[in-house]
């Protein structure tokens, strides 16, 4: 299926990445629900940029009950089903390695925190809209991860944690749901300039990045968005269950 007969569901949309991501649909042609947890302000502000591709529409993807409302409100607003979906969602952490817990003092609160908004949230909108795209024999699921998992340039660790086990789910799901149309991928970017999250991040840590790098410079979300439009389209059609490392080069696999 063409991006331009799509309606594409990107979690966390309003800013950041997921802002980034929406334009690049909307540029190809989709239909974009654009979910917001907190930052209405923001998210109607992109939907008033992008036109009437674009609805915003307000979830936490914690909550079943909220993603199942969104879906079915995006799906009347624009008369199809959601046949892409995006789990960029990111809950309660920025990329701060001045106020990162060492692991003596982190509780399982917070890993659990990283774990529901990276996992049980995917889940969430992927149980959502399945019974659709199998309806369809057609999917994308695309799910944002980190190049962290392979190389902790800081050890975030329930973030990291959570993007994990958020590979885990992409490579089970991809397996079981191929059969169906349905492919599962992850797009794992480094450390992004910049993001709300990243705002903080310290000179010195894009200073490592940048030298350590083959391409000599810090991956934007523009870049990365630009790479979820692959795994969406026909081009990508023989790719499941693969995590594509979107960070200059840092990472080689």
């Amino acid at each position: 299926m063409k991006i331009s007969a799509q309606t594409v569901l990107i979690t966390g949309a309003s800013r950041g990445l997921g802002a980034s991501i929406a334009r690049s649909f909307v540029r190809e042609g989709a239909n974009v629900i654009v979910n917001y947890y907190q930052s209405e302000e923001k998210a109607l502000a992109l939907v008033e940029e992008l036109g009437d591709k674009a609805i915003a529409i307000q979830a936490d993807v914690r909550s079943e009950d909220d993603v199942r409302s969104m879906v079915d409100q995006g799906k009347a607003h624009f008369d199809q089903p959601i046949t892409t979906i995006v789990n960029n969602a990111l809950v309660d952490f920025r990329f701060d390695p001045g106020e990162q817990k060492p692991v003596g003092e982190l509780s399982w609160s917070d890993f659990q925190t990283q774990l529901e908004g990276s996992v049980r949230g995917s889940f969430h909108t992927i149980q959502a809209c399945l019974a659709d795209m199998k309806e369809a024999e057609f999917g994308r699921i695309i799910n944002i991860g980190t190049n962290l998992v392979q190389n902790p340039v800081v050890a975030y660790h329930e973030y990291t944690t959570g993007k994990a086990g958020l590979l885990g789910l992409t490579r089970n799901f991809a397996k079981e749901l191929g059969a169906d149309g349905i492919t599962v991928n992850m797009i794992s970017g480094g450390l992004l300039r910049e993001t709300d999250a990243s705002a903080v991040t310290t000179r010195e840590v894009f200073d490592i990045i940048e030298a350590t790098t083959p391409l000599q410079k810090v991956t934007t979300p523009d870049e990365l968005a630009d790479v979820t439009l692959f795994f969406a389209s026909e081009w990508s059609r023989a790719v499941t269950g693969q995590n594509l490392i979107v960070d200059g080069g840092l990472v080689m696999k």
